[in-house]
């Protein structure tokens, strides 16, 4: 099943409370080309969020256009591939859960060093 036909029933299971949406503050929900349908433009106004959705050439564009500009990319999206460059556990053989977990572990410690050293150096 896709993504996009799922998209209003995670919105309805936010596990952490948000804060009311109002004018000043509203709640924004950014989502990739793959939401980019009426169906889910419409689920993310449904449940009061202001939908952000671009696609790539858009914030090629933007980042060409405006130096400094970043793209908001998943943060999920992003980790996900950082813990696929680790081959182990991308084709896991583990025989226990727990060496797998293990693994995993090692590797979300070892991505999270990386991130500090390159921010303090």
């Amino acid at each position: 099943m896709h993504d996009v036909k799922l998209l209003g029933p995670t919105l309805d299971r936010i596990v952490l409370a948000r804060p009311e949406p109002d004018p000043k503050r509203p709640q924004n929900l950014c989502a990739d080309a793959g939401y980019k349908g009426d169906p889910a433009f419409q689920a993310a106004v449904a449940r009061n969020y202001q939908p952000h959705i671009k696609q790539r050439k858009e914030e090629a564009d933007a980042k060409r256009n405006r130096p400094g500009w970043k793209a908001r990319r998943w943060v999920v999206e992003r980790t996900h591939s950082w813990l696929n460059r680790y081959r182990k556990l991308l084709v896991s053989f583990e025989k226990t859960e727990a060496s797998y977990v293990a693994l995993l572990s090692l590797a979300a410690a070892l991505i999270c060093w990386r991130q500090t050293t390159s921010i303090y150096g």
